[in-house]
C-alpha cells in the first residue's frame, strides 16, 4: 500500500510527522486534498484546518496559518507560520 511521507512544522517547533493515506488543508486557492500518487504541488496555506489521516491511528487536525505546502514524489511537505495539533 502506498503511503505519503507526511513532515508539518511551524516556524518554531515540529507539529506532526509520519506516514498518512491522505491529507487535506486549506491553500489560498481553496481546499485541496493529497493521496499518494498525486501530482506536484506546491501552493501557500491559508488559514485554516489541516486533517492528516496516518496509516495507523486516528485522525490528525491541526490549525495551521500561512507558509507553504508542497507535494512531491508523495513526500507532504506543510512549513506553516503558526501551527498547533487540535485536541
Amino acid at each position: 500500500m502506498a503511503a505519503l511521507d507526511v513532515q508539518v512544522v511551524a516556524v518554531d517547533h515540529a507539529v506532526w510527522s509520519g506516514e498518512a493515506k491522505a491529507l487535506t488543508g486549506r491553500t489560498v486557492d481553496g481546499d485541496i486534498g493529497i493521496l499518494p500518487g498525486h501530482t506536484p504541488v506546491l501552493a501557500l496555506l491559508a488559514e485554516g484546518e489541516l486533517t492528516i489521516e496516518p496509516v495507523a491511528g486516528g485522525p490528525v487536525r491541526a490549525h495551521v496559518k500561512g507558509g507553504f505546502f508542497s507535494v512531491d514524489d508523495d513526500k507532504v511537505t506543510i512549513v506553516a507560520d503558526e501551527a498547533d495539533i487540535q485536541s
